[in-house]
């Protein structure tokens, strides 16, 4: 007599593994968007830290600092996520080819490897540029970028006398 044993899983054990799946899915994907975004933040802190040495840079050679992302010398890498203000909001480098194209003030987001079509402003961060005060100079200068693609920007500022990049608004 010949006894038959058949192998496998019986349909409730798969539902209770396809349920723990879920349950650690749900719980994974939201704080791992969260460490993607963070990371994506770095870029915007690395470059503002960039700005801030080259104006000091500038400010040792000509006694002065710039409005011009020119002539500071700041070129940041092409991908840019942000946008990067300096002197201003309107002649902005546009990065929608290949191709970098004209401006002084400001380096727009990098569309063409993105192809978002943003390029933000960030009003929230108070005016960028330098200031002069009883004979003495200041700059202040700007990040901001939409990281996760809904309403609100992420956006950070630097100062002259600050240093380290602060968070304006945290789109996090």
């Amino acid at each position: 007599m010949t006894t038959s044993t058949k192998k496998g899983f019986t349909l409730i054990e798969l539902m209770i593994v396809v349920a723990i799946i879920g349950i650690l899915a749900a719980v994974a994907v939201p704080n791992f968007m969260r460490f993607q975004a963070r990371a994506k933040q770095s870029e915007a802190k690395m470059n503002l830290k960039a700005i801030y040495t080259a104006q000091h840079a500038y400010m040792q050679e000509t006694d002065t600092f710039s409005n011009s992302i020119r002539d500071i010398g700041f070129e940041p890498e092409r991908g840019n996520r942000y946008a990067y203000y300096v002197g201003g909001l309107a002649n902005c480098q546009t990065r929608t080819t290949a191709a970098r194209g004209p401006g002084t003030d400001c380096v727009a987001v990098d569309t063409f490897r993105h192809g978002n079509g943003l390029n933000p402003t960030p009003t929230p961060v108070t005016a960028v540029g330098v200031v002069e005060v009883n004979g003495s100079q200041s700059f202040s200068a700007a990040a901001a970028g939409n990281i996760d693609n809904d309403s609100q920007l992420d956006t950070w500022g630097i100062t002259s006398q600050a240093g380290e990049p602060y968070n304006d608004t945290d789109d996090v």
